[in-house]
């Protein structure tokens, strides 16, 4: 790719995103539908094994900080195309390895494209989007993923629905979609270049101590939504593929309209109502999930869980008026470690929790939340004093 900024209109970083984000959501959106029942009906798979699962899964993620020794040798564009190629490839083998140890080994391919992605994606939109426009551009692409994944899921639903298709080459045709938008995001998009020079080192300052620990928790807390509310719908109240695509259908055709309102409501009201509104329900969500008996009522809580954490955004934008230019790259590596910390723990050992109790798992993540919350109350004071000293 040549080193130019691209002399036609719809070459600019927000597209190259936009598209990136189109094969993340295809592929892993697709490999996360199909999970739960994949893991249970073909792999065999108990809470505990979908919780070693979801620990493996994780690691990439806790090894994110390795990211930035890779841009010692690739420029970030680069390491984020071949990161969506991993991705696809995993996805797209997934079903050829039915057994829980294949599963585990494509998962974990699968994962090492997906977190490497993310961090540099993170990394890139704040480096391309100015501080005002960052909360909008980043509620648009948090919608342009929710058209994706609605699709894909609309896409699995009829395929299961009506042509009863095979676990196998549904994840290949998806991870096979995901590889060939990848080569052409690759052809179709020139070498934007980056006005900071980052740092080719781990990053760790004191004025981001916060912002720190909002992930750490942050990365705990999602754990509970990711690994246990879906495994919940199915092994609980008994969810099949169809029902569980149509359920994230639901949330994503939500998320179109109301990601751009998010980013929005971040520039109207700051990041820390914003995030005060987020944990707040989310301590009534988890409660929720501990005691509910009803399968559309539990089908309701993931909806509002799924919506509450789009308001995440709140904490992108947050980091990137505390961050100084040139640490965004190095912070965003560090900081996917350190959401990962917990996440490498939590799956496992509360799949064992959870054979003995489900609704202590989202207890926990009830007090997660809280200390989110508690946590959260700091963050207009640190933006005044980081703008004071600025």
């Amino acid at each position: 790719m040549k080193d130019h900024t691209g002399d036609k209109t719809w070459q600019s970083p927000f597209n190259f995103l936009a598209l990136a984000t189109v094969i993340m959501a295809v592929t892993f959106a697709g490999w996360m539908a199909l999970l739960n029942n994949f893991a249970i009906e073909v792999a065999n798979f108990t809470g505990a094994n979908m919780g070693m699962l979801q620990s493996l899964r994780e690691i990439p993620g806790f090894l994110a900080f390795t990211a930035v020794f890779v841009l010692l040798v690739l420029k970030e564009q680069t390491f984020a195309l071949i990161s969506l190629c991993l991705l696809s490839i995993g996805v797209a083998i997934t079903g050829f390895f039915p057994t829980i140890y294949g599963l585990y080994a494509t998962t974990v391919l699968m994962s090492i494209g997906f977190h490497y992605f993310e961090t540099i994606n993170q990394s890139l939109s704040l480096q391309w989007f100015n501080k005002q426009e960052a909360p909008l551009k980043l509620g648009k692409l948090l919608s342009i993923k929710s058209m994706a994944s609605l699709l894909t899921y609309g896409t699995i639903w009829l395929s299961v629905t009506y042509f009863a298709a095979d676990y196998k080459w549904l994840y290949f045709v998806l991870g096979g979609v995901g590889f060939v938008l990848t080569v052409v995001l690759v052809l179709a998009f020139p070498s934007f270049k980056i006005h900071s020079v980052q740092h080719k080192k781990i990053i760790l300052r004191k004025k981001y101590s916060l912002y720190y620990l909002l992930l750490f928790f942050s990365g705990a807390r999602r754990q509970i939504f990711m690994v246990f509310a879906g495994f919940l719908m199915v092994e609980k109240f008994g969810f099949d593929v169809a029902q569980i695509t149509a359920l994230y259908m639901l949330n994503h055709v939500i998320n179109i309209f109301i990601a751009p309102k998010i980013g929005q409501m971040i520039s109207k009201i700051g990041e820390q109502k914003t995030l005060t509104i987020e944990y707040s329900g989310l301590i009534l969500v988890f409660i929720g999930y501990a005691l509910v008996e009803s399968p559309l009522f539990a089908a309701g809580l993931y909806v509002i869980d799924h919506l509450f954490f789009a308001m995440a955004i709140a904490l992108k934008t947050y980091f990137q008026k505390i961050a100084q230019p040139e640490d965004i790259a190095a912070t965003a590596s560090v900081s996917f470690t350190i959401n990962h910390i917990a996440a490498v723990i939590i799956p496992a050992a509360f799949g064992l929790i959870w054979l003995y109790d489900q609704a202590l798992v989202f207890y926990f993540g009830a007090a997660l939340a809280a200390c989110s919350l508690v946590l959260s109350q700091f963050i207009t004071a640190h933006l005044q004093r980081t703008n004071s000293l600025a």
